[in-house]
């Protein structure tokens, strides 16, 4: 045989061994998908417990994942986790906290430590009504503390293991009212302009690392926020209106979408990136003004 020869045979003896290895390896390439299963997915909501944060917590389930619900009210929480298990299978975990406390914020900080929130919402948040100078200072710093200080460090402490992951998402709940100024809900207002600001800023920082930062600007939402905020719901306009759900639903969406900002509702979208931008901010501050300072409860 001819060294020629020798070499065609060599090659052929090898052709089926390689065609042996490919196949070997398509058949184990499912079963490692399967250990990355969408059902395997937790993500964690904060103030869980009824309207917004609720909502979220419910297509979450559906969409598979286990949950992480935090909220002050265990027993509103602990029902709903028992819903979530028997509609969908739903490991629901439960955490009471108060973000408005040191202790409480380190709660869940230390549970966002185990590193397996694959999507956190920071719905927590509350607003205060009146005029500024006769409001509790201590109410409103306690605003500043839920609205700001609890959402900065839950972002930053989620941050970390998702970007070593190079996945995640992060959706941070801000308002229409992060584009103006709202006489008589002074405090609010300025608080979620942080919080939009803030969540643009950190979506250019992350989203070469593969994970998206979100923030929601939702319009008027009937939930219990308006009671909270001491808001006559019979004064607040229909038009615009949305539910807890279709919230929510538009949220994830424009996550999974690498969104920076999500603004549910066509008319909360003109009015919070057209009209506000166009009018002059003067006639913008005297407009809001009159219409939150009469819709006190």
């Amino acid at each position: 045989m001819t060294k020629t020869e020798a070499s065609t045979q060599e090659a052929a003896e090898e052709q089926p061994a390689q065609e042996k290895a490919k196949r070997k390896k398509r058949t184990e390439t499912p079963a490692v998908a399967a250990v990355e299963s969408p059902a395997k997915r937790r993500a964690l909501v904060t103030g869980a417990s009824s309207g917004i944060g609720e909502a979220f917590a419910r297509q979450l389930a559906k969409k598979r994942y286990d949950l992480v619900l935090v909220a002050r009210r265990r027993d509103r929480l602990e029902k709903l986790s028992a819903e979530l298990a028997e509609a969908y299978g739903t490991d629901a975990e439960v955490i009471s906290a108060d973000l408005a406390t040191p202790e409480g914020i380190h709660t869940v900080e230390k549970r966002i430590g185990q590193g397996d929130i694959a999507l956190l919402v920071n719905n927590a948040g509350f607003a205060t009504r009146g005029n500024f100078a006769n409001m509790s200072i201590d109410r409103e710093l306690e605003e500043m503390d839920v609205n700001i200080k609890a959402l900065v460090r839950l972002t930053r402490a989620v941050l970390e293991p998702m970007v070593q992951r190079k996945r995640g998402i992060v959706i941070n709940v801000g308002s229409t009212g992060s584009f103006q100024p709202v006489p008589y809900m002074s405090t609010y207002a300025a608080t979620k302009a942080f919080v939009l600001h803030f969540s643009e800023g950190v979506h250019e920082e992350v989203k070469p690392h593969g994970v998206t930062v979100t923030c929601l600007c939702p319009g008027y939402v009937m939930t219990e926020f308006q009671q909270v905020a001491g808001l006559d719901k019979s004064k607040i306009p229909n038009r615009g209106r949305l539910s807890p759900e279709q919230v929510a639903e538009a949220a994830l969406k424009g996550a999974a979408s690498g969104r920076a900002i999500v603004i549910p509702g066509a008319l909360n979208r003109t009015l919070a990136t057209g009209f506000v931008r166009i009018t002059p901010r003067f006639a913008v501050r005297r407009i809001a003004g009159s219409l939150f300072k009469d819709m006190g409860a």
